[in-house]
């Protein structure tokens, strides 16, 4: 696996939080912080995903499908609503 090296200065206050953290955790600081970078990304790139999917998105024809789904057929049993 290739690595590199980036200078990445915190304010002190949250670098010790990192460091409790990582301890209570117990991994070194480095992964604490790799894991959090991909986890941030992770989130970034679902909510874009989302973004672009609902950009594309069909709503009548949704709705349509939605609305024709079980019609003419008896609940099933275990379909009924909580109250």
């Amino acid at each position: 696996m290739r690595k590199s090296n980036f200078a990445l200065r915190l304010q002190p206050s949250l670098m010790d939080e990192v460091r409790k953290v990582a301890e209570t955790e117990g991994v070194a600081i480095n992964q604490f912080i790799n894991v959090a970078v991909a986890e941030k990304l992770s989130a970034l790139r679902t909510e874009a995903y989302f973004a672009e999917r609902a950009a594309r998105a069909d709503i009548p024809r949704a709705l349509d499908i939605l609305c024709r789904t079980g019609k003419g057929k008896a609940p099933v049993k275990g379909d009924a609503l909580a109250n």
